[in-house]
């Protein structure tokens, strides 16, 4: 075990893999076999040689307490299988991988100091800033200006869509088909808000979706509605909220608030693909500050994301908040120390205090899908209509679990977990249920991963 912190449980290293195809080459490689020269170091690296296919081993190092990766094989992913490998057999086999002064040759491996970042990218974007003249802010101004005027004759087109679709009444929107929603979707791309844009293309995929898809239709064109107004009053809002209405529609949010430096909880991390972008999002509890954030990282397509953290740990650092009305988004900043373990979930309630958490969350930011809550004391059983909810343990209430959870193994990890007992159980409470995320029990050591 490292002197400042601790070898990591195998779950919390394959919670790192970018998808499954790493996480299955990662199992391969954790044995002894393919591995020498293998140590780890009381700053926090780890380090090895993998033999691979070629005459020369790969060289692999990660920096434990920052999330870090660096190999000199030619995967795109982060981390690579080696780094997965490595931390596998580091996590399970103390002699194969001892504690040492120093990697082979000093710092061969090239060690944090020698440039490894966060999943392996390099740092130089401050060396790489320009020397002359400040660029003038006018541009920039023109353009959003520019934006903006675009994003208004797009939310009044869909406004006028609006009308039309209540004043031919819901059951003409099944008629018209997808087609209409798709056209009007790419206008709403034409005008620069990709927030609408998205939204009207959920919209036009309720008409035929099951039982119950008007009162659905009616609610989200409500919302949508909602928000187009809010963009073309904007001027009359407060800012948190006016900030709010920016992102749903489209426009970037820089981080803005002042740092806040917290022993944040890693207690999820997942991973989504449009295509196009992949999307990594990281849910994070402050200890101290009692606070819940959410990181996202992106990668291009075919890449993962490079930043990474451990699920299951937990790590002193500081994060920047994003600007707007309970809005959780924030970027991730400078770390201090060591990873150490969840000494255990985050503070908690009944499946009731869960629905008031989100209703209270709603006010400040009414398009909301979900927030991020910790429910004690539940059993997860069928529901009487089909699928399954989380019921207080003292039978008062209980909350579905969403659709898109019922065909994920996490739901059957979490019955095996429960065992017909109540457990501990971390997710994001909604309007369509409960997604869990992460669970404790008495009988396991730290929170068991369910993405």
């Amino acid at each position: 075990m490292n002197q400042t912190g601790v070898r990591w449980t195998t779950e919390q290293v394959l919670a790192l893999a970018p998808d499954d195809a790493s996480r299955k080459a990662g199992n391969k490689l954790g044995t002894a076999g393919p591995w020498s020269e293998a140590g780890c170091g009381s700053a926090g690296a780890v380090w090895g040689l993998c033999k691979g296919s070629g005459s020369k081993p790969y060289q692999t190092i990660v920096d434990t307490t920052g999330s870090a990766y660096k190999c000199s094989c030619p995967s795109r992913k982060f981390p690579c299988k080696h780094a997965l490998g490595l931390l596998l057999l580091w996590a399970v086999d103390e002699r194969s991988v001892p504690e040492t002064a120093e990697a082979p040759g000093g710092t061969a491996f090239g060690l944090v100091g020698g440039g490894m970042g966060a999943g392996g990218g390099r740092g130089g974007a401050a060396g790489r800033a320009g020397s002359g003249n400040p660029a003038d802010p006018a541009p920039p101004r023109r353009r959003a200006a520019r934006r903006a005027t675009r994003i208004s004759a797009g939310a009044t087109e869909l406004e006028q869509r609006l009308t039309d679709l209540l004043r031919g009444g819901l059951a003409s929107a099944e008629q018209s088909g997808y087609g209409l929603w798709e056209e009007t979707a790419a206008r709403m791309v034409d005008a620069q808000a990709p927030g609408l844009a998205g939204r009207v293309r959920e919209l036009g995929a309720i008409p035929g979706s099951g039982p119950g898809w008007p009162v659905r239709l009616l609610e989200e064109s409500a919302l949508l509605h909602l928000l187009t107004t809010a963009w073309l009053g904007r001027d009359r809002l407060p800012e948190p909220l006016a900030t709010t209405v920016r992102t749903r529609i489209g426009l970037p949010s820089p981080a803005a608030g002042p740092p806040v430096r917290d022993h944040w909880q890693v207690l999820a991390q997942s991973d989504s693909s449009d295509g196009k972008l992949v999307t990594r999002r990281i849910r994070l509890y402050g200890r101290g500050s009692g606070r819940s954030a959410l990181v996202l990282a992106f990668g291009a397509a075919g890449r993962s994301p490079q930043l990474a953290l451990p699920v299951g740990l937990m790590l002193e650092a500081e994060i920047t908040p994003h600007g707007g009305g309970g809005q959780l988004r924030a970027d991730w900043g400078q770390q201090f120390g060591a990873p150490a373990p969840i000494p255990g979930p985050p503070p908690g309630g009944s499946t009731t205090a869960a629905i008031e958490a989100y209703g209270a969350a709603l006010r400040a930011d009414p398009w909301l899908d979900a927030w991020p809550v910790t429910l004690t004391e539940v059993i997860p059983v069928p529901a009487p209509g089909g699928g399954w909810q989380l019921a207080d343990a003292d039978g008062e209430s209980a909350l579905p679990i969403t659709g898109s959870a019922l065909a994920r193994p996490g739901l059957w990890k979490l019955a095996a977990l429960s065992g017909g007992g109540p457990v501990t159980v971390f997710g994001e409470c909604g309007h369509r249920g409960f997604l869990p995320l992460a669970a404790w029990s008495e009988d396991i050591r730290g929170p068991v991963p369910l993405t």
